[in-house]
């Protein structure tokens, strides 16, 4: 029978169908851990006397509640320390592989997964974190879960779900200079809602999907949560195999060309029936932000601030009073005319070496607004290795830019890098909530081409707003991938 790329990986990995409304029982092929959602469930096992039944199928990073400053140092957060030391003796206790701070393999879960070569077409991928999505841009299924389905893997290497749909998004076209996998992903969410994708599985497709780096596939796979979705995929192709030919956990050899041959066949068939369909023009986009407080609260940059008498609908109307409320915005106001505290540049969503490549070209010999704070935070160790040996760790610190240690960071406020009360911040990451950033902290999502011109001007603004010279191509950002890099290769500190 036809089927799409999400029902053909979970038919492979089905252990068995679900009768009388039961679930399904899927195999899982990839568990990602970090400190924060795995102490409960290695307590349960303790506690019930179980082993993790598939270490060597399990792989721990430090990354949310980490510091990105003096990682050399005792952590100075009592609760940051807490987690980090309990994440370290339960790996050791139960043999789980742990890539610890100050080691080079270190980072946000979702990046480290991909370049290590861990995450690939046709696997199913979890983790206590609902950006787990980002994995599916290699065609594979990955989703999010919670405390207790993160024990039922660790025990057992399956785990019961129900059923989902599926919907096809397909992106037309070419996308316009300065528009970007980001854009795309805000205005797919603003489009539907973010709760359009709620029991779905979102494929992406279309010219404009294919010509994305993996990177950036990687963006729009990271958001599908943000939409609702259960989880986001692309299908893999030669882009995808380019990105994974070397990398320390891809095939080799034999092994190799034998995967390719079954990765190609992880496609949607041509007469495949989705649940549901949405179509985007790439050429009608253009740089997009946030304005509310969760992420379909967004517009072109060129717009401006909703005006809440003009929206028919009473719940939506009162959504938007209570947004602009919080936000500190004033209705009908231009979104560029919106000044910014901090620019925030990293997160799963962008803090990968393009991320990072694409800002440094904007802002290289250049100043950051006065009194504007810039954080620039690396996605793994590994980026920010690869920033520093092609100097963009220089470009950043000239420009006025702070250079961290890889981490979740400011993307979810913890440790230090927080917002201020009513501090307002273009953020590269993925969620706007209410104090998401910190307390009281208000933010806008962007681009990082979005957050370097917002770095330069002060407030909201796109490359259209910048003079650039001639030798910057606002239409070739995207550059090579993040290399495998030598084992022996340490991190200073």
């Amino acid at each position: 029978m036809a089927g799409t790329l999400a029902e053909k990986v979970w038919d492979a990995h089905l252990v068995r169908r679900g009768s009388d409304g039961a679930p399904d029982l899927l195999y899982i092929d990839l568990h990602l851990i970090h400190e924060v959602t795995s102490p409960q469930a290695f307590e349960g096992l303790r506690l019930a006397g179980r082993t993790v039944r598939r270490p060597d199928l399990t792989i721990a990073t430090e990354d949310h509640n980490t510091p990105t400053l003096d990682i050399d140092q005792p952590i100075a957060d009592l609760t940051s320390r807490t987690q980090i030391d309990t994440l370290r003796n339960n790996a050791a206790e139960f043999g789980i592989r742990i890539h610890s701070l100050g080691d080079a393999d270190q980072g946000i879960v979702h990046q480290v997964g991909p370049q290590l070569g861990l995450t690939m077409p046709g696997l199913t991928v979890v983790c206590g974190d609902s950006h787990t999505s980002t994995h599916g841009a290699f065609g594979g299924l990955a989703f999010g879960i919670g405390t207790s389905e993160v024990e039922h893997v660790m025990a057992t290497q399956t785990l019961p779900l129900a059923p989902f749909k599926t919907m096809a998004i397909t992106v037309n076209g070419e996308l316009p200079p300065g528009a970007t996998s980001k854009d795309i992903i805000l205005a797919i969410i603003a489009k539907i809602g973010t709760g359009g994708g709620q029991g779905f599985v979102l494929e992406y497709r279309g010219d404009a999907i294919r010509r994305l780096s993996m990177e950036a596939r990687m963006t729009i796979c990271n958001m599908s949560i943000e939409a609702g979705a259960r989880a986001g995929m692309i299908a893999p192709d030669e882009t995808t195999f380019e990105y994974l030919k070397g990398r320390p956990h891809a095939p080799e050899g034999a092994d190799w060309d034998a995967a390719v041959e079954y990765w190609k066949t992880l496609r949607s068939d041509d007469d495949a029936t989705f649940d549901e369909e949405v179509v985007l023009e790439a050429a009608d986009l253009e740089p997009y932000v946030t304005w509310g407080t969760n992420p379909g609260q967004g517009l072109p940059l060129s717009a401006n601030v909703p005006v809440p008498e003009e929206i028919a609908d009473e719940n939506d109307r009162v959504t938007a009073e209570n947004a602009i409320r919080y936000m500190g915005l004033t209705p009908g106001a231009p979104l560029r005319d919106i000044a910014i505290d901090t620019v925030f540049i990293g997160s799963c969503t962008n803090g990968r070496i393009e991320d990072l490549r694409s800002v440094a070209k904007v802002v290289r010999g250049k100043k950051k607004a006065d009194s504007l704070r810039v954080l620039v935070v690396p996605a793994s160790a590994r980026v920010r290795l690869q920033a520093e040996a092609e100097g963009l760790d220089q470009i950043f610190l000239d420009f006025g830019a702070e250079w961290r240690n890889a981490g979740c960071s400011m993307c979810l406020g913890m440790n230090p890098d927080q917002l201020a009360p009513g501090e307002r911040s273009a953020s590269t990451s993925n969620r706007n909530f209410e104090g998401r950033q910190g307390k009281g902290g208000r933010t806008h999502l962007v681009s990082p081409l979005v957050a370097a011109a917002t770095a330069l001007r002060g407030t909201l603004s796109s490359l259209a707003d910048l003079d650039l010279p001639d030798d910057v191509d606002i239409t070739s950002f995207d550059g090579s991938p993040l290399a495998p890099l030598d084992p022996a290769v340490t991190l200073q500190v």
